[in-house]
């Protein structure tokens, strides 16, 4: 259910701008004067706004300016009893959505609500989406251990050196693996993943390698496996602690002769793949204990880059919350959301055991569970234990 705002002077309109529009299934709050409706404006998030012209105290192109500055996809319809076209082509060069004259002709005032909607839904999913197909999201931080990887991508990402990222969960690996790939001279071809850990045992050949037709049971037809998908790119392989001897063998030899076979074939097909691994494990030990192979680890491990945890980079929570706070109330289409100082300095002080990752989930939860302003309250009651 949509919430509009209406804001104008003559109550007789307001009043009959409400019983129209609540009968239509809208939201509605009022305002008297453009001030009393810009405070509103600031306190809550609107779909969409009517707005009269000539009021006391702000008037509505006063408003529409500023909304503009707080809010800019929200639209603004403006309405006016002494309108003309050079009033309305002013309003509409000054961001207002359309121009309606009073009395508003009801079949009009709808369908441009419901146009004005649409645009609406359709700014907020484009911004969505352009962000979520952009190569490579910023590494964000200004702390020596973020600095230190950013100059060490600078060096290494224009080699073919194979890299292998170390961190724990939610640090943000994969997030280094697309600098890496982005800034390197495979850029313009494809960045394949394979998270280890999710794919059983059984079907990891299969995977990384491909399959032939009947090689298998439900082997139905050929399958091309993520190391020729990769070609001419890079394959980040996650998770790499968790893959199965067998596999860490067939993945060794791709490595130094750079070919691959498919499951159920004979044929070698060569492949011109940069291999960038990454796990949350201490691989050493893990040859200790015969999980993992030692030459294999010796192959992925020319360029070593460990990515801290967030304990240990809390300089960066700023300037990750800031990041967070404007592409949360970005992808939910609501009024840009702040956080006082306070907050931030309890948000430094807290155990992040998630991570980068924990952090961001708990910036979402506070957009949606607070006001406008994150406060203190807000943090110790939504983020902290009991």
């Amino acid at each position: 259910m949509a919430d509009i705002l209406i804001i104008d002077d003559e109550k007789a309109i307001r009043k009959t701008l409400i019983e129209i529009l609540s009968f239509e299934g809208y939201k509605i709050e009022e305002a008297a004067d453009g001030e009393e409706g810009l405070k509103k404006f600031r306190e809550k998030s609107f779909d969409l706004v009517l707005c009269d012209i000539k009021m006391p105290k702000l008037d509505g192109i006063e408003f529409l300016q500023k909304a503009g500055d707080i809010s800019p996809d929200i639209p603004i319809i403006m309405i006016s009893g002494h309108g003309n076209i050079e009033t309305a082509v002013d309003a509409v060069k000054k961001g207002a959505y359309d121009y309606i004259s009073k009395p508003p002709d009801l079949n009009r005032l709808l369908i441009t609500i419901r146009n004005a909607m649409d645009k609406s839904s359709l700014v907020s999913e484009t911004k969505v989406l352009k962000r979520r197909v952009s190569k490579v999201q910023e590494m964000i931080g200004d702390s020596a251990p973020i600095k230190k990887i950013k100059e060490t991508i600078e060096k290494v990402a224009p080699t073919d050196a194979r890299i292998l990222i170390t961190g724990d969960n939610g640090v943000g690996k994969e997030l280094v693996a697309r600098w890496v790939h982005e800034k390197s001279n495979r850029a313009t071809g494809p960045m394949i993943e394979v998270n280890c850990a999710a794919i059983p045992t059984e079907l990891i050949e299969s995977e990384l390698f491909g399959h032939e037709k009947g090689s298998f049971t439900s082997a139905i037809k050929q399958r091309i496996g993520k190391f020729e998908s990769a070609n001419g790119g890079t394959l980040f392989l996650d998770e790499i602690g968790d893959m199965s001897a067998n596999a860490q063998a067939k993945v060794l030899r791709a490595l130094q002769e750079g070919k691959i076979t498919r499951v159920g074939a004979d044929k070698d097909i060569n492949v011109d793949v940069r291999v960038i691994a990454a796990t949350n494990k201490d691989l050493l030990k893990e040859v200790e204990t015969k999980n993992f192979r030692l030459d294999l680890y010796h192959r992925l491990s020319v360029i070593l880059i460990h990515v801290p945890s967030l304990n240990d980079r809390r300089d960066d929570i700023p300037l990750l919350v800031d990041q967070f706070l404007g592409d949360i109330c970005s992808d939910y289409g609501t009024v840009q959301k702040t956080i006082d100082p306070d907050a931030i300095k309890l948000l430094q002080q807290y155990n992040w055991t998630g991570n980068i990752r924990e952090l961001r989930n708990v910036v979402e939860r506070l957009v949606i569970l607070s006001g406008k302003t994150i406060t203190t309250e807000d943090v110790s009651n939504y983020v902290m234990p009991k």
